[in-house]
Parts: structure tokens; sequence; C-alpha cells
């Protein structure tokens, strides 16, 4: 498995990955087009193609913050799902970055957030805080009330809440 940054929104694997992002997820949890193309010119930002066998079969955007990284958005493309690709994905977070912070929909909402609740559990994140509300992205959309996980047991999350709200949210 390869992990390559993508460093222009005009890298050819940037439109596969847009139009999976867009359909997979809603628009409340996602940023618009420019927005997104705004995110390769971002010092904090990595935004990584993933490739199996040759083939982009997902990525990751990801924000390295000041003691963490926030993993904003990850995903493998639907026809990749079910064969234990995602664990290797968290297997390389975890070889390269120490602490991680990402954020997910209850489980109770949904038996697609249950199994991914249960697929971070299993890659050993575990609940922080179950009151994060995930600022809106722009005019339009909403906030929502997600969890928060962590592969560490953080000593302060309202000053991680705080710097994901400035950094990443602002």
């Amino acid at each position: 498995m390869e992990f390559l940054q993508i460093t222009s929104p005009d890298d050819y694997r940037v439109q596969e990955i847009y139009k999976s992002y867009s359909t997979t997820f809603p628009e409340d949890e996602r940023r618009d087009w420019i927005p997104f193309t705004h995110l390769f010119s971002h010092p904090n930002v990595k935004v990584i193609s993933v490739l199996h066998e040759s083939q982009n079969i997902g990525y990751l955007i990801i924000w390295e913050l000041s003691h963490f990284v926030f993993v904003e958005h990850f995903e493998v493309f639907e026809e990749f799902r079910s064969k234990k690709l995602g664990s290797y994905i968290t297997g390389y977070l975890f070889e390269n970055y120490p602490r991680i912070i990402l954020e997910i929909e209850p489980e109770h909402l949904s038996d697609d957030a249950k199994r991914r609740y249960t697929f971070y559990q299993k890659n050993n994140f575990r609940l922080i805080d179950e009151m994060y509300v995930q600022p809106s992205y722009g005019e339009g959309k909403n906030a929502l009330k997600l969890w928060l996980l962590a592969n560490y047991s953080p000593e302060n999350v309202k000053e991680i809440k705080e710097e994901i709200y400035d950094i990443v949210y602002h």
C-alpha cells in the first residue's frame, strides 16, 4: 500500500476523490469544491491518496495541529470496502502520527454509523467526547452533533476542540 500526498487540486486523482467525497459525505459534513481546493495550499493540511496494487482506493484529509493530527476525512472508495484496507490505513496513521483525533456520527444514528464506530473501536480509537459539535462548513450548511474519538487519552479535550474549531473550521 502506498500513501502519496497530493499537493495540487490539478492532480488527476483530485476529481475522483472529490466525486466520491461528494457522494459519500452528506452536504453538512463536507466542503464545497472551491473551499476543498483551498486545502491544498493550507500549511497544516495533507491530502493523501491511498494506492493499493497501483489503484487509487481512497484518501485521507489530515490536519497537523499543535500536539495531534486531526483526521477530517478518511474514505475507502465503495468498490474497495470490506477488504480490511481501512485497517491498513489506520496502521499507516498510527505509524506516522502517535496522537490522532477524528469525528464520527454517533452510532445510534444509522447502521453505517454503528459500523464505523465499531471499526474505529477495533482499531484502538476511544470515544473522548459525546457532546462535540462540528461547526458549519459554510453558508446554508448545518453544525452537527458528532462524537470525537482519539487513539490516546488527551489531557485537555476542551483545548483540542478549540484548536480544531480555530484552525480547521475557521
